[in-house]
């Protein structure tokens, strides 16, 4: 009888720490992969890259998606709908509400894109789609709230087709991705502009071949060889 007792207690001491071991696996498994902030670098390394993959799943669809001619957006609309290279685009078109928030009625649209007949356009995709406060960051064009005149200039975005390390090599990425990391969001499907729309949106991991450009340098100096030494 102890015996028997005996191999069942052995038994439930290993199955709970299998338990243990699992839980533990499981949960560390859930965990966003993440590359730690350096304090000390000029840019700032962004913390999270899991992004990349949150339409993956899409990927086939957009690749056998035909292209709607006369519904194409352009890199010039897409920044003219920006302050600034980076900056949050504006909303340009009416808003159900000045006080509604994107969970109810923002990403009614802009969450998987579509065709939205009332504004006779593809809706963009947006890539964070978890921030549901839409409003903190994109502001209305259409207003009747008084803005101040200020002598903002507004700089050129980057050229497209001239960031190659070399010929026929995958272009780097010209922008930070802070809040942009999911990369088909603005690279596939018919919303994206035209002039930047990935031809092979099946590839999902694309930080595999396209690196971030960091455009914060330091200086070093200028080099000068010493022709001195012997």
């Amino acid at each position: 009888m102890r015996k028997r007792i005996g191999i069942i207690s052995i038994f439930i001491l290993l199955f709970s720490a299998f338990l243990v071991v699992w839980n533990h696996s499981y949960q560390e498994g859930l965990k966003e992969a993440y590359i730690p902030l350096d304090a000390n670098r000029v840019t700032p390394i962004i913390p999270s890259e899991s992004g990349v993959f949150q339409r993956s799943e899409y990927a086939l669809d957009y690749a056998q998606m035909p292209i709607d001619e006369n519904h194409q957006r352009s890199l010039s609309t897409y920044y003219n709908n920006r302050a600034y290279q980076g900056a949050p685009p504006s909303i340009p078109h009416p808003v159900k509400n000045e006080f509604s928030y994107g969970e109810n009625t923002c990403l009614q649209c802009h969450q998987n894109g579509g065709f939205v007949q009332k504004f006779n356009a593809y809706a963009p995709v947006t890539p964070h789609p978890e921030m549901v406060n839409c409003r903190q960051c994109h502001v209305s064009q259409q207003t009747t709230i008084l803005f101040k005149e200020t002598d903002f200039v507004k700089l050129f975005p980057p050229s497209v087709g001239v960031n190659n390390a070399l010929e026929g090599s995958p272009p780097i990425i010209p922008h930070q991705i802070q809040m942009r990391e999911n990369c088909l969001a603005c690279h596939a499907g018919p919303a994206a502009p035209k002039e930047i729309r990935v031809t092979h949106p099946e590839r999902v991991n694309c930080r595999q071949c396209h690196v971030l450009n960091n455009n914060e340098t330091e200086a070093i100096g200028i080099f000068i060889r010493n022709n001195d030494e012997e």
